[in-house]
């Protein structure tokens, strides 16, 4: 069964055709495991074999070794034939391996230190770089990213970034759009609230939301995905299973937000297991297809550090889930009432 293709389009201007399930390259740059070349090879093999032809990366990711590594497979294939992003707003350069970024989060990767850079000529500077590591000529879309409060640390100094990208870095993005080199331009975010800042202040195709729209969090459906619905802006879903949870169960070593899960989301996802198993759907493949009920919602791109995941994610995009069971989940009071499900 060949994966769902979902098209969004900018009026007048760009078409983009999305493969449901997409390919998120964060796990490809060793976070948190060192995965040798020739897995990393294999898993991205196996997702271009099963037909997933959007794939997502940043600088940030094994601080240039995902970029490097998702443009040695993606070199000989047709560039018309897969969808490709990549974000700006952070350079790299180089320093002593003691004081790279992400010391516990990155293993095995080049002594990079970020500096943040949402300005006109640093948004500009990291696209360069990174079509240099990706081997490319372009990319579909341009995400700002990582303009949020787990990343800067208060609302102030979230607000202040914005103030700095809006005033410069944006120009830039749009000049990148209106000149053709990118097709769309968005944000890459953790937090619904930041993309709905953006989105009101500026003219964004996509916004890649990561983890707040999923079968444990509804929140962004206050006025974040009505907003998009609105305006005709896509949404892109990373980290569909909550880094973890919603994939494994809730049994013992679940991580959630990239911690050790808390006993009360521990709770909450057996609850939502249990109306799973007692409609012989998988946790993994109603959490993977619950965003994708939601209109605006182009692509769901789970990582995958081996093959085993990547199959698992293969089977979530074929599969049926009954809708009886949104009914349930919406009865025992899982799910928000107003989540889109049909």
């Amino acid at each position: 069964m060949a994966i769902e293709t979902r098209t969004w389009r900018r009026p007048g201007n760009a078409r983009i055709d999305f493969t449901a399930l997409g390919l998120g390259t964060a796990p490809l740059g060793n976070l948190y495991r060192a995965v040798r070349d020739d897995e990393a090879h294999a898993v991205l093999d196996r997702a271009w074999a099963g037909g997933v032809r959007y794939y997502d990366t940043a600088p940030l990711y094994g601080l240039g070794l995902s970029e490097r590594r998702l443009g040695a497979l993606l070199r000989d294939k047709d560039r018309d034939g897969y969808v490709l992003s990549t974000k700006a707003g952070r350079l790299l350069e180089a320093c002593d391996p003691d004081e790279r970024t992400g010391i516990d989060a990155w293993f095995e990767v080049p002594a990079r230190r970020e500096v943040y850079d949402y300005g006109y000529d640093g948004i500009l500077r990291s696209l360069e770089f990174s079509l240099e590591r990706l081997g490319a000529d372009r990319v579909d879309i341009l995400y700002v990213h990582d303009l949020d409060l787990s990343h800067h640390g208060s609302k102030a100094a979230v607000e202040a970034r914005i103030d700095e990208f809006m005033a410069s870095g944006y120009r830039a993005m749009v000049s990148l759009r209106e000149q053709g080199t990118v097709k769309a331009i968005g944000g890459g975010l953790n937090d619904w609230e930041a993309c709905q800042i953006l989105a009101e202040r500026g003219d964004f195709d996509l916004f890649l939301l990561a983890g707040r729209y999923t079968l444990l969090e509804q929140e962004a459906l206050e006025s974040f995905l009505p907003l998009c619905e609105r305006r005709g802006i896509g949404v892109v879903i990373g980290g569909p299973y909550n880094s973890g949870i919603l994939a494994s169960g809730p049994g013992p070593g679940a991580f959630y937000n990239y911690q050790p899960a808390p006993e009360p989301v521990r709770e909450r996802v057996a609850r939502l297991d249990a109306v799973c198993r007692s409609h012989r759907v998988r946790l993994v493949d109603a959490a993977f297809q619950f965003p994708l009920r939601h209109p605006c919602v182009v692509s769901v791109i789970p990582g995958g550090q081996g093959v085993s995941e990547i199959e698992s994610n293969l089977r979530a995009a074929e599969a049926h889930v009954p809708p009886a069971l949104w009914d349930d989940l919406k009865a025992e009071g899982l799910m928000r009432a107003d989540a889109p499900t049909g």
